[in-house]
């Protein structure tokens, strides 16, 4: 491991347990991914540790944020939250990353990061568009990928894989309509997880 390696370890070390210090129980726990610390924190201290790591550990862009249906997974005990909102960051002056974790259930707000970093806006939406996770005090939330009167979050494990509707062109009306879907879902071979034993 080269020295420059070495550094960029300890130094992220250093940055989990100044969050740690700042934030006490609200780290619920911390794990070493491939690529960078991975920091689970309380839901409702989001915003402040997004502040701190920007301001005081020059975090100065995020890079990704995205929702994580987690039902069908096997690590998923009941009780758990259902579902996890993971915030990738990214201090371009210091080429370090770090990842950010909450749990989040059904109908569940999680308070919106647009004051800390403004391109949150569309990936909060995208959360909120496939997931249903409500973002608390976002300027604009509304779907973004789907249309406006599409029902359901597709990402989620238990909406259909065909839909519930088809849409399609009426020419007699001159516009797009909906319909009710009649295509049963076909599963051909079994879902397997990374780690399971597939004998």
């Amino acid at each position: 491991m080269s020295e420059e390696t070495v550094q960029d370890r300890v130094q992220a070390v250093a940055e989990v347990v100044a969050l740690q210090k700042r934030f006490g129980d609200q780290v619920l726990s911390v794990t070493e991914s491939v690529d960078c610390p991975v920091v689970t924190l309380a839901r409702d201290s989001i915003v402040d540790a997004c502040h701190f790591l920007k301001s005081e550990h020059g975090y100065e862009q995020m890079i990704d944020l995205c929702g994580v249906d987690m039902s069908e997974h096997p690590s998923h005990k009941e009780g758990d939250a259902r579902f996890f909102v993971v915030y990738n960051l990214l201090s371009i002056e210091h080429n370090r990353r770090i990842r950010l974790k909450i749990g989040v259930n059904d109908r569940e707000l999680v308070d919106s990061t647009v004051e800390v970093w403004p391109t949150s806006n569309w990936f909060e939406r995208e959360a909120f568009d496939m997931y249903g996770i409500i973002f608390n005090h976002h300027p604009d939330l509304r779907r973004i990928l789907t249309d406006y009167g599409f029902e359901g979050y597709p990402l989620r494990k238990d909406f259909p894989l065909t839909g519930r509707v088809e849409m399609f062109f009426d020419e007699a009306q001159w516009r797009c309509v909906y319909r009710p879907n009649k295509v049963e879902n076909r599963v051909l071979i079994p879902r397997a997880w990374p780690g399971v034993d597939r004998g």
